[in-house]
């Protein structure tokens, strides 16, 4: 009977360590906690959609087979995709950091946007190891900075959403929100932003929408207290329904940024809100139009700079630093700019350019970042019932 007892235990061990396997995708059971470090891995952990985790397995790989710190330092990737899972690795972050773990493999983090800031919220700068900019010699160069937690992260990448549109339809594109909204209330039909919480596009579109009316502080803040002053912007997307994108007689929000996109290039619609590196990326393959060009309005819609930070609790701080580094190369960036048109943070004078000219016209100083936090739930939940649900 206690061998019985002892074999049931050891299995229900191995179907725990079974299940925290499929639930974060990590290398054993227990890698995210307390392990020794050789001094030479280094694990990156990064979230996003597939054609994130392609481009982080190109670039691994060419740190560990190519770089100036092959040989020296070799890098695995720990991604988690998008919409997957029942933990988002901000809270994968601040469940290690509130534990008290230590020596993790937590070694270096890619966080942005809403992700950044929720993990801040919850854990505080002081997680995130303070950066020595001597020991990143690539980023003297990089000018932009993140809104939150400037001195504890590094951004290495931009994007943004931009206006997408036809060029043959649209000779003249709006300049400014206001001259948006006339086009919109001008072409009825022939505009369209995807359902906010389908895809980013339409987020921006509508959190712009809505955060064009507050101050600037609140873009970056998830206190509760601007929530309610968020009438006014849900008003004016409440006038702009009528003249969005029909089926059937019925309006349409699109599913997701590719919904817009696709009817974009059928000529459905003229003109929608979209990531920037998503249209030149499409266009470089092939896929889209070429009468499809990208444009910026003022005030902009909102951008992201993606970022690198080295928490306190991993176990190769000095390898993060080098990841960094590499991050920041002109071989880095070129990859990112002709496998995903992202908008590089270096002089691109030594990248090749070529294919994706029109984001040398999308400065990275200009943009509108936007950080919210768990707000997002509830402007999305406000945006289903009031907008989504009257169409």
């Amino acid at each position: 009977m206690k061998k019985i007892g002892k074999v049931k235990r050891l299995f229900t061990a191995l179907v725990a360590c079974i299940m925290i396997f499929g639930m974060v995708g990590v290398t054993g059971c227990n890698s995210s906690s307390s392990s020794k470090n050789d001094g030479k891995t280094i694990t990156i952990w990064a979230t996003g959609s597939d054609n994130v985790r392609q481009i982080y397995e190109k670039l691994v790989e060419d740190f560990n087979e190519n770089s100036e710190y092959a040989g020296q330092y070799t890098a695995k990737l720990q991604f988690m995709l998008s919409g997957t899972g029942t933990q988002s690795l901000s809270d994968m972050l601040a469940s290690a950091y509130k534990a008290k773990q230590k020596d993790t493999d937590y070694d270096l983090v890619d966080l942005s946007g809403d992700d950044l800031s929720k993990v801040i919220s919850q854990i505080g700068e002081d997680a995130f190891v303070k950066l020595d900019d001597s020991k990143i010699p690539n980023a003297e160069g990089v000018s932009a900075e993140s809104t939150i937690a400037t001195d504890y992260v590094q951004p290495y990448r931009g994007t943004t959403v931009v206006l997408a549109y036809d060029s043959e339809k649209v000779t003249n594109p709006p300049k400014t929100w206001d001259e948006l909204t006339q086009w919109i209330k001008d072409n009825p039909g022939r505009f369209a932003y995807n359902a906010p919480g389908t895809g980013g596009a339409g987020d921006s579109f509508a959190r712009t929408a809505v955060y064009n009316y507050l101050p600037d502080e609140a873009m970056t803040s998830d206190d509760t207290k601007w929530e309610d002053q968020w009438d006014e912007g849900f008003d004016y997307l409440k006038e702009l329904n009528e003249d969005m994108y029909t089926s059937g007689g019925s309006i349409v929000y699109p599913n997701k940024n590719q919904g817009t996109l696709d009817l974009l290039n059928q000529g459905e619609i003229d003109m929608c809100p979209n990531w920037a590196d998503m249209v030149l990326s499409q266009k470089a393959e092939g896929t889209l139009k070429d009468t499809i060009k990208i444009t910026q309005i003022e005030p902009a819609l909102t951008g992201s700079l993606q970022s690198l930070a080295i928490p306190k609790f991993g176990s190769n701080e000095k390898g993060a630093y080098a990841f960094i580094d590499y991050m920041l190369s002109d071989e880095a960036q070129e990859i990112m700019v002709q496998d995903m048109a992202a908008i590089p943070l270096v002089n691109t004078d030594n990248i090749n350019m070529k294919g994706f000219e029109e984001i040398k016209n999308l400065d990275v100083s200009k943009f509108r970042i936007m950080s919210i936090g768990d707000l997002s739930t509830d402007f999305n939940q406000r945006w289903d019932s009031e907008i989504g649900a009257s169409k």
